[in-house]
């Protein structure tokens, strides 16, 4: 078939499968942690008897499993997870509707059952907004003011915003820029956003919640003294740091940095394995023979 190339790569990413990375030993793999793993499932597959339900549940690649073991979902988890709208559909009964008022994909579901709503749990949820605005006496503001699509509603109601909360805001740093002194430092040290922020602030920087921060690296490299090591080892952004300081990494939180692969190929024997189970990189993608 004569098919666009941006066409064929759609195509085959849903006919590819993922094999695990040739230094990957398979052997100490946690198949508790592969069950969060999203590109674990060809591998699960084969070990259905292995399986934790209740991660996998949540797994938003693991529906035709799922659906063909309906009997050991978790609805929790499930209700949470963005791809299983569907089942979830079909199974109303059971749907835990705390969890589902959080998934970004539920507001039809939500729309139609609005008597069961949980509405703290929606006012986080940034698909949400429509509802929230027909219904602003039953808003949470404390989760509203961390919800990346409510700025307007929240400028419209300044007295009840939770300033902690709107620290971690990453669409509300006009509203912060303009309210210095309502400000949660700590909050806003890992907000990629307020980099500006932070650099005119570096007083009130809490260096902790800045090293995780991706668009920090440039700071914490001129203060390496200041960095926790561990919160920098989970950092994705962080791998010319680290590569300098391999005697300061926390090795639990770099086996799950999805861009540290590099490293833990070159340090097999610091790796640890449970962690490194449900990081995605773990997985090439293998293509489907090319029929296309």
């Amino acid at each position: 078939m004569n098919l666009p190339n941006c066409l064929k790569d759609i195509i085959a990413e849903y006919i590819s499968e993922y094999s695990l990375l040739d230094w990957v030993d398979e052997s100490k793999l946690d198949c508790e942690q592969l069950s969060h793993n999203p590109n674990a499932i060809h591998l699960l597959e084969k070990n259905l008897d292995k399986i934790n339900w209740l991660g996998l549940s949540g797994n938003p690649n693991a529906l035709h499993v799922l659906e063909k073991n309906i009997d050991k979902i978790n609805w929790k988890q499930l209700s949470s997870n963005p791809s299983a709208i569907h089942l979830l559909a079909k199974n109303l009964d059971k749907v835990d509707w705390l969890w589902l008022s959080q998934n970004p994909n539920a507001a039809h579901l939500l729309e139609q059952n609005l008597n069961k709503v949980r509405w703290y749990s929606l006012s986080e949820n940034p698909s949400a907004i429509h509802l929230l605005e027909k219904n602003l006496d039953k808003v949470d503001w404390w989760c509203l003011s961390h919800n990346p699509n409510a700025v307007h509603l929240l400028e419209q109601n300044l007295n009840k915003i939770n300033w902690l909360r709107l620290s971690l805001n990453m669409n509300g740093i006009h509203l912060l820029e303009q309210n210095l002194d309502k400000v949660s430092w700590w909050r806003l040290s890992s907000n990629p956003n307020a980099i500006h922020l932070l650099e005119k602030n570096t007083n009130k920087i809490n260096w902790f919640q800045l090293s995780e921060n991706p668009s920090a690296v440039h700071l914490l490299e001129k203060n390496l003294d200041k960095v926790n090591w561990c919160q920098l080892s989970s950092n994705p952004n962080a791998m010319n740091i680290l590569e300098k300081n391999l005697d300061k990494i926390n090795w639990w939180q770099l086996s799950e940095n999805p861009n540290a692969i590099p490293i833990l190929e070159k340090n097999l024997d610091k790796v640890e394995w449970l962690w490194l189970s449900s990081n995605p990189s773990i997985f090439k993608l293998k293509k489907s023979p090319n029929f296309i």
